[in-house]
């Protein structure tokens, strides 16, 4: 919370000028600068919150599986192909999902999704082997399926362009904040020991399960779907902020269309989800199996979550920097390609290096790259796409990168199981990251010409 509020304060000191969108004044511009302002402090500290716990409940199996694995009889391959089918649910019910948020509203629709994964989640400690256990995170994907673009969407509601940046880096710093917060808690919790009959990473899945429901309840409480039905705004404020929002969607969908079928039939929404895809590999792959490969470097489950939390801690910071840079540039394009490269070389360097500190240090720069990537990547596609267009395209692009984290985790391990070890697997994520920073590089930004201009143009 407090992460996600200081970046509201160092990242919204922006000078008044000519507004960047037709059909708005000076004067009506500046009004929705004051009023967005308020509301990032009042939605951001909620979402921040409650995308943390998501993202926990989404990896927590990677700590659970240092005793679960053993104790279920579960192969390296069997829990990777089963901690991804994760994805293959969220998959099938994603763009769905979206368009139901579309139409019921945020406010109930993010209420029934935390609720459903948060109890779903915590019934993942009752599998008994690798086919409960697969089909608990199919039916967690199930679930959990829209959170992500349906907050996205969310923004899309809320934020204009500029605006949208500075929102996504301070949602998507709930991945490490989850890290950070829930590797320690996750080794600790597997240092205690089974009581009342049940296994210590049972208890873990249980208690980081929990905070999904009750978040899920305040959902209903707490969001608004649209500014108009805010009532912790004036009326001023919702009309300063409605015209806005109105003239950039008027300008994004006069030059890209703003239905379902014109997000279907842009072939760049689908590189976006290749690219998406690729980063996703990445993100869920390292992510998934970080307290593993932490693991061989011989220490205790505790000291396991406290190292798995330093690359996240250092992430964070490179994330929120990054982004900033990268908002001031009428080009986003060379951000979000070398986000992906760093990642890659970082991750391939990691196989090479000896000792575990250097190791360490390779894991660093591999989770800030690839934190930087998704820092800057998602103000790429909701620069060009509004309305329907944009519930269906993030969807799409989502569920499509969402494969991505089936595919990490089952490919590292697959390899790890016919070679023994980390290396081929690492090199394989490293490979399929550098081809998303090549396609991005070659793609360039649909979006720069539609909407609002970069930050670096108004200040």
């Amino acid at each position: 919370m407090n992460i996600s509020q200081s970046v509201s304060s160092a990242q919204m000191q922006t000078k008044t000028a000519a507004p960047p969108v037709s059909h708005i004044t000076s004067e009506e511009y500046a009004a929705s600068e004051r009023t967005l302002a308020k509301v990032f402090r009042r939605i951001l500290p909620f979402i921040f919150a409650c995308y943390v716990i998501s993202y926990l409940d989404r990896t927590n199996v990677g700590f659970a599986a240092l005793t679960m694995n053993k104790e279920l009889g579960l192969t390296a391959e069997q829990f990777g192909f089963g901690a991804g089918l994760f994805f293959i649910g969220y998959f099938l019910f994603e763009i769905p999902s979206n368009l139901i948020m579309q139409k019921v509203g945020a406010r109930i629709w993010i209420a029934r999704i935390m609720i459903t994964w948060g109890l779903l989640s915590m019934a993942t400690a009752f599998v008994v082997g690798p086919k409960s256990f697969a089909a608990a995170r199919f039916l967690l994907g199930l679930a959990e399926a829209g959170f992500t673009p349906g907050i996205y969407l969310y923004f899309t509601h809320w934020f204009p362009g500029k605006w949208r940046s500075k929102v996504t880096a301070a949602f998507l710093v709930g991945i490490p904040v989850a890290n950070i917060i829930g590797s320690p808690i996750s080794g600790a919790l597997l240092q205690l020991g089974g009581f009342h009959g049940l296994r210590s990473w049972q208890w873990l899945l249980l208690i980081e399960g929990l905070p999904a429901v009750f978040l899920g309840i305040a959902c209903l409480f707490v969001l608004a779907d649209r500014p108009e039905k805010a009532k912790w705004l004036t009326d001023s404020e919702k009309a300063a902020l409605a015209r806005r929002l109105q003239a950039e969607q008027r300008d994004i969908g006069n030059k890209h269309g703003n239905k379902l079928r014109d997000a279907m039939t842009n072939w760049r929404v689908f590189v976006l989800a290749f690219i998406n895809f690729c980063g996703i590999v990445g993100s869920i792959g390292v992510g998934l199996w970080m307290p593993q490969i932490i693991k061989q470097l011989g220490v205790e489950h505790s000291v396991v979550g406290w190292l798995t939390a330093v690359p996240y801690v250092f992430g964070a910071i490179v994330m929120l920097l990054w982004a900033k840079i990268a908002g001031r540039s009428a080009n986003r394009i060379p951000y979000v390609a070398g986000a992906l490269v760093v990642a890659a070389v970082a991750l391939a360097l990691s196989t090479y290096v000896d000792g575990a500190v250097m190791k360490l240090i390779c894991l660093c720069f591999t989770v800030s790259g690839i934190l930087a990537f998704q820092a800057t990547y998602w103000a790429i596609p909701s620069g060009f796409l509004t309305g329907r267009a944009a519930a269906g395209g993030l969807a799409l692009i989502v569920s499509v990168g969402n494969l991505g984290g089936f595919v990490g985790p089952s490919m590292i391990g697959a390899l790890k199981q016919t070679s023994g070890g980390f290396t081929v697997p690492l090199f394989a994520i490293a490979a399929v990251m550098l081809v998303g920073a090549l396609t991005i590089a070659w793609l360039g930004d649909p979006g720069a010409d539609a909407g609002e201009a970069p930050a670096a143009s108004k200040s």
